[in-house]
């Protein structure tokens, strides 16, 4: 199938390359000619396991273009993504005016062919009907700029009735650094429209998909598909990040308590997640939850609650725990050490969570500024950060090139991000040219007794 994906960031350039890899012809749109280029060359301008030799692998088998050309790729595609970002706003409210510019770009280069116009960008609810308007605003403009240079719209114009394109939401649920992954092992694909001739244009694109044909399990029973109105499809996946979210609130709240009465929250999420109504996953305590999805997508979901005349309390306690857990860590320090003011804190991981470059809200963040607050000289090792030279506007933290260097002079390491590399480094060395060989783990990620070994004090999170 022609497929165009406007927006080539997490969720857009990995969707577009998934879909090329599985056969369909894929253009990605960008307004950002650098990255445009960069993407032609091969190379991602993300940090996601494997995107790149998908990329190229579909490139050279020709079933994927990149272009900044928006009238190229709605001429191109059958099927239309939309996956801008929707940032939050100061009030938690998504910023939505990425979208809008997309979806009025669409109607003023639609041809009269039908098309299929997907939500792909996680949009506040009740805006596949928002959507339809903006194209529809943009379609009139066009007309109304036919008509203003003397031309008819005649045949090209596109029936105002809708019946020329129709609006689908099909909410992601990938998780950076195992995107590809998810792309190709859903648990689910949820498609939201009223429209049976969208839908089953939107089940023939994800076929490859659902009858599991690039799964790494092939045996696995076809990958169920939910066909829901809009608002619930939108409502999806709002629903399921907050809930996750609140999830790993819920842990932490018992780690805390753990911390107080001497239990171990390790031991206890797993005699919980043995029982099949709750589950094992997202019982990881540790200094939060951060990220592109989880904050804004839970913000959006109370602002929308908010404005609906509703108070969602548990989603608002469920920040709250977070928003304290983050500072966990600090707690840990100062009942190590008193006195910051002086102290050299070595950070092991700067990225909210591991195999991915995005700093967005990452707790590390946190942990940065309020160290700096108190007097505290903050260095740090990040797998990725470090090598890449990235610094996404990081201030007040001297990024070091590898964790020796990191745990030079250190008062104290604090584990951010559970980076796998970081279960085999030297600890033995590391703890030698310390200061004062302090580990928090504040994701629970580190063998207590090989730490303690290596000379380590060791700290965890409500164990």
């Amino acid at each position: 199938m022609r497929v165009c994906v406007i927006g080539t960031g997490y969720v857009g350039l990995v969707t577009g390359a998934c879909l090329a890899h599985i056969g369909h012809h894929v253009i990605c749109v960008d307004n950002n000619e650098e990255k445009v280029k960069l993407m032609k060359s091969g190379h991602s301008p993300i940090y996601e396991p494997g995107l790149s030799e998908i990329m190229q692998a579909a490139s050279h088998a020709g079933n994927l273009e990149f272009t900044s050309d928006l009238a190229a790729g709605v001429a191109h595609g059958e099927i239309l993504f939309i996956a801008v970002g929707t940032p939050a706003l100061a009030n938690g409210e998504s910023d939505t005016r990425y979208v809008e510019a997309v979806a009025r770009g669409i109607g003023s280069h639609l041809d009269g062919g039908y098309k299929v116009i997907v939500n792909k960008s996680t949009v506040p609810i009740g805006s596949g009907d928002w959507v339809r308007m903006i194209v529809l605003d943009g379609v009139a403009e066009r007309q109304a700029a036919l008509v203003t240079a003397g031309g008819v719209p005649g045949e090209e114009a596109i029936s105002q009735s809708g019946t020329q394109f129709d609006v689908v939401s099909n909410p992601e649920f990938l998780r950076e650094g195992s995107a590809i992954y998810d792309t190709f092992n859903p648990d689910r694909i949820v498609l939201g429209s009223t429209s049976d001739r969208a839908i089953a244009m939107m089940k023939e694109l994800y076929t490859p998909i659902t009858e599991r044909q690039f799964a790494e399990d092939k045996s696995l029973p076809p990958v169920p598909v939910l066909v829901t109105d809009i608002s619930s499809a939108e409502m999806v996946k709002y629903a399921a990040n907050a809930f996750l979210a609140t999830k790993i609130s819920f842990i932490n709240e018992v780690a805390n308590i753990c911390d107080r009465v001497g239990a171990d929250v390790t031991q206890v999420a797993k005699g919980i997640g043995l029982d099949s109504r709750i589950g094992s996953k997202f019982l990881q305590a540790g200094i939060g939850w951060g990220g592109s999805c989880f904050p804004k997508d839970v913000s959006a979901l109370i602002h929308t609650a908010d404005d609906y005349g509703y108070e969602a309390q548990l989603l608002k306690a469920a920040v709250s725990v977070n928003d304290r857990q983050r500072l966990i860590s600090l707690e840990k320090l100062q009942q190590e050490l008193k006195i910051l003011k002086g102290k050299t804190i070595g950070l092991l991981g700067l990225t909210f969570k591991p195999d991915t470059d995005d700093l967005r809200d990452a707790p590390a963040l946190n942990l940065i500024e309020q160290l700096n607050r108190l007097g505290a000289k903050v260095k740090a090792y990040d797998p990725i950060i470090s090598q890449t030279g990235m610094r996404h506007g990081l201030s007040g933290v001297l990024v070091e090139t590898d964790p020796e260097r990191l745990a030079d002079s250190c008062d104290a390491l604090v584990l951010v991000t559970d980076w796998e590399q970081f279960r085999k480094l030297d600890y033995a060395k590391m703890a030698q040219l310390m200061n004062n060989p302090v580990m928090i783990d504040g994701r629970n990620f580190l063998d207590r007794e090989m730490l303690e070994r290596a000379g380590f004090h060791f700290r965890g999170i409500g164990r």
